[in-house]
Order: C-alpha cells, then structure tokens, then sequence
C-alpha cells in the first residue's frame, strides 16, 4: 500500500498544499485512494507532459508577459516539478519572462504583484538574529545562494524590496538550466531601506521604508550577514547579484578568498562577453590578443570585463602593455586616462597611460565622446553597457565598419529599452556586415538582400548556472577568475557552426543544459586543478555533474 509505504507523507487538502509534493490531476487513481485525495481532485488523470500542454495554454491565454510572470510563480507555488518541467521543456519561450526583460517589470511592480513571498528577507534590525532568520528557511543543506541588497537591479537603479525578483529568478534559471535542486537554493534579500522616493512614498510598499544603509553600518550589515552564512551553510556558494557598482567590486574583492563567491554582473557578464568575442574570432579569423575593445560604461559590469578580457589577452600572448592598450573605457565623462581629475579606484587600473593616449593620438586637454574614440582606436569590438538607449550613434557605428570588415558591436544593456542601440541599426549602419550581440533577446533581423541575420543573446544564463553547479560538485573553497575563462572557452565552443555563420555569436536557449553541464565539468576540473576543489579523475567529475542534475519529475508519491 502507497500509505503504508511512506507514513509520513501528508493526506488530502495538506498533501495537495505542498508545492514539492503535490501533482495536481497527476495523481494516480491508487494515490488518490490511499493519500485521501479521492473526490478532491476531477476524475481524469494526466500526465505530466499533458499538465505541460495545459500549464502553456493558460500563459498564452494572459494578455501580457507580466501577467504571465505572475501565473508562473502560482504555479511554482502550487506545483514546483510541474513548473521546473515547464521550464526545461520551453526555456526559450518563458526564460524572458521568468527572467529578464520581464522580470524588470516585476522589480518595479513588486509590492503590487507579489502573491507570495519567497527566500529570505534581512533587515538591519535582523543584524544580530541572521542564522535565525537562514534557519527559518527550512533548509538545512542550502548550496547555492543568491543574495542581493537592491540597489541595481538591472538597468533600472534601486528597486528595494523589489530586487527580490532578481534571486528568485537566478535560481529558478539555476534549476531548469543546470538542474540545480530547488531545495538546495536560497534567494535572500538584504533589505537594507531605499532611497526611491516613489517606493518610501507608495502605502503599500512592502520593504523596509528607510533610507538606505550605508557606510560602516552597511558593512557591519553585510559582514553580520557573512558570518551567519558561513555558520548556517557552511557548504554554500553564494552569488552577489545586483549590488551598486562601487560595492559590488568591493565586496566582491573582500569576501571571495573568504567564502565561495563570485558576482554574476562582475565575472558572470565578463565570461558571456569574452565567450562571445571568441566565438566571433572563429569568423573573422583573427586572435584575441590583436583586438581593440572599447567598452562603454565603466561600472560592474564593464570594469568585469575589463579584466576578464584582459586577462584572456594575457592568456593569449599579450602582453600588460599590450593587454592595457587593448581595452579602453568611456564612462559619462569620456575617455578614461590617467590624470583625469576625480577618476574613481575602481576605475583606475583601466585608465590609459600618457604613451597609450599619445599612440592613439588623444590629448590629456580634452575630453573624448565615443565618436571619437572610435575615430582613433578603430576598434574590432564595441561594448555596451551603460543603460542609455541610443548611446551607439550612427556615427560612431559607420566609422567602426568603415575599418572593419566584421566588427563585433554588442549592445547589452537591460531591459530592452536600455539597450544601446538595436540590432536593426546597427546592421543597417555597418551594410549588414557587423555580428551583433544583445542583453536581451532579440528577433533575427531582415537584411536588404533577403537574407536574415540572427541575433545572439549574451545572456549571463549560458555561464552562471554551470559555474555555480561546477564549484558545488568540486566543493571549491573559492570561485577564481580561471574559473570564468574556461567556461568562456567552453560557452564560445558550443556555438554550432551553422548558427555562428548566420550570424548568432551564441547558442539557442534550448541547448542551456547541455553548456551548464560543459561550463559544470571545465569549473569543476580547474577547481581541482588549481588545489581550491576537491580530488577526483576526470570521469569521476563528469560523472558526478551528471548525477547532481536534477530532472523535474513525478515519483511514486511526489516529485523526485
């Protein structure tokens, strides 16, 4: 008998209210007879791939991708393996909405659309209460943790208690693209106030309604939160998303020798791009260490690539001349050089040198706008990651492909409205020629001449779900940089030939488990190799990463 067989599984309406366990109209006719569900449930009984085909009829039945956003977390609330079914099966197709551009709508709109908080919450005044407060998650063996305090979440600034949106994303894409267990995640929110006056303003504001934390008290607040990691989840990874330029740096540099860490916008956005630029080389049939990236925006993001692409360069035979000469920023004041007056830290190991500005024909009297750097570096790669749409000018994009037969332009900004400039522009200006990457995703774009170009997503899904699940299964003590450039290499290895000659510098959506296991096995064995991870032969960590990749699906009793 299935009752005598699990004692302690829940009956009736308790069983049916447990999204881990309950399979909705997938329960069997012998379940239902020994769990109590008999007349609580119709009479037909489906399975899992017809809940699928009923599950996409009622989101394509919703008039907007927000209101499917929100018939998605009711159904993960009420049926989780059906809802990471779901998603493994249509990634493509409800990635974007789970995740970004949507998900940006859903930050904003938090207060006003959640139906069920999810995660963990800390304020300040939980500073001294933290490992309570992990502990009431129910989870005693967490992993793979995504924190965030807010205060970027994506392109649109401070969203404070709506930031949550962000991990409870992350780690839904950690599930279906890299098989990660949901009862081995954790979102977190560090709501530490906010400094949006239509949030402190709005009656049914849900977060903490506070000035933002800041200084030594921040500090202290995310050291507290640290400690109480480390104590409660001593195995976990932990992933900082969508903190503030200046802090995710600083953050970041503190706390990844101490605990297993990487930011996703730092190293995470640094590999897609570094994979893309790669991929691109397998078409232009050039060398990475010959390039000239400029990058415009010098935040998280941008300094994360930076150093990435560097670091790549350096890796390739360049050398720290050559590396620093190759990469060169355009923040909201221009040019970064050396000597320019209030030039941040963070910015500072990117700043061109007196010789590099005078090779390039630039004077320290001056400031320099994107047109014209590009007029006199010619770069072979232009990067976006400001947030201002329309930053790449006609002008700019024509003089880029008047000297390059194949420049690599990508535009990466989040949300859609943000983006630098769209791939339709962008291929029109540079006569159709140019290999274009976007943050968000985009449709294939119609050239004069009949054909269609696709347009690659530099979505940091292709890398971060397979770093993360990499470093569990090699129980790594650190995430290091080496880390990034072997998934680069692994992500830029698995564009298929026929999709990078159309023009797509990355994979489809619909391969992300079979990179997230790639990116898992080349992280686990550089753990290894590099002494942060464990012992094992190859085999063993290959066969390990299969073994940890869950699958959504339905056991005898509920999902397994």
């Amino acid at each position: 008998m299935i009752q005598s067989a699990a004692p302690g599984l829940p009956r009736g309406k308790d069983l049916l209210a447990q999204s881990q366990l309950n399979k909705d109209i997938a329960f069997s006719d012998e379940e239902r007879e020994a769990l109590g569900l008999r007349g609580l449930l119709p009479w037909r009984v489906a399975t899992i791939e017809e809940q699928v085909n009923l599950e996409l009829e009622h989101l394509r039945r919703k008039p907007d991708d927000l209101e499917r956003y929100i018939g998605l977390a009711a159904l993960c609330d009420r049926n989780e393996a059906l809802y990471y079914r779901l998603l493994v099966d249509h990634l493509e197709e409800l990635a974007p909405i789970v995740y970004t551009p949507t998900v940006g709508r859903a930050c904003r709109e938090f207060s006003h659309v959640v139906r069920r908080p999810s995660g963990v919450w800390v304020t300040p005044e939980d500073i001294d209460r933290i490992p309570e407060l992990l502990r009431n998650s129910g989870r005693s063996d967490v992993r793979l943790i995504v924190v965030t305090d807010n205060e970027r979440i994506l392109g649109l600034g401070d969203q404070g208690a709506g930031g949550m949106g962000i991990p409870i994303g992350k780690l839904a894409l950690y599930t279906a693209g890299a098989g990660v267990h949901p009862n081995l995640t954790l979102p977190v929110s560090l709501d530490c106030g906010t400094d949006n006056e239509a949030l402190l303003n709005d009656p049914l504001y849900l977060g903490y309604p506070k000035p933002r934390l800041r200084g030594s008290a921040y500090d202290a607040f995310v050291e507290a939160f640290v400690e109480a990691v480390t104590d409660v989840y001593p195995h976990a990874v932990l992933q900082w998303e969508d903190f503030k330029q200046h802090n995710a740096i600083r953050l970041l540099d503190r706390y990844r020798h101490r605990l297993a860490s990487f930011n996703d916008d730092i190293q995470g956005t640094a590999a897609v791009v570094l994979a893309g630029i790669t991929a691109a080389l397998g078409l232009t049939r050039g060398r990475l260490s010959d390039q000239r990236v400029v990058l415009l925006g010098a935040g998280a993001a941008g300094i994360g690539i930076a150093r990435l692409v560097r670091a790549a360069m350096r890796k390739d035979g360049a050398s720290e001349e050559g590396a620093a000469r190759a990469v060169i920023m355009v923040d909201s004041r221009g040019l970064v050089f050396e000597g320019r007056e209030s030039l941040e830290p963070d910015k500072q190991p990117f700043a061109l040198s007196d010789d590099v500005m005078s090779g390039y024909g630039f004077s320290a009297e001056r400031s320099y706008g994107l047109e014209d750097v590009v007029r006199h570096v010619s770069p072979t790669v232009l990067i976006g990651t400001c947030a201002i749409p329309g930053a790449f000018s006609e002008t700019a994009v024509r003089q880029m492909a008047a000297r390059v037969d194949m420049p690599v332009i990508m535009p990466l900004s989040n949300p859609t409205a943000n983006a630098e400039a769209t791939p339709e522009d962008v291929l029109a200006w540079s006569e159709g020629r140019a290999l274009v990457a976007t943050g968000s995703p985009f449709a294939p774009v119609a050239l004069r001449d009949g054909d269609a170009k696709l347009v690659g997503q530099a979505n940091n899904v292709f890398v971060f779900p397979g770093i993360g699940l990499g470093a569990v299964v090699a129980r790594a003590r650190e995430v290091t940089d080496e880390m990034f450039l072997v998934a680069a290499s692994e992500l830029a290895s698995a564009v298929a030939p026929a999709r990078l000659a159309g023009g797509a510098l990355y994979p489809a959506l619909a391969d992300l488990r079979t990179i997230s296991y790639r990116v898992a096995v080349a992280v686990a064995r550089e753990a290894r190799d590099q002494g942060v991870g464990r012992r094992a032969s190859d085999e063993q960590l290959e066969a390990d990463v299969a073994s940890a990749m869950w699958e959504p699906c339905y056991g005898a009793y509920g999902p397994c």
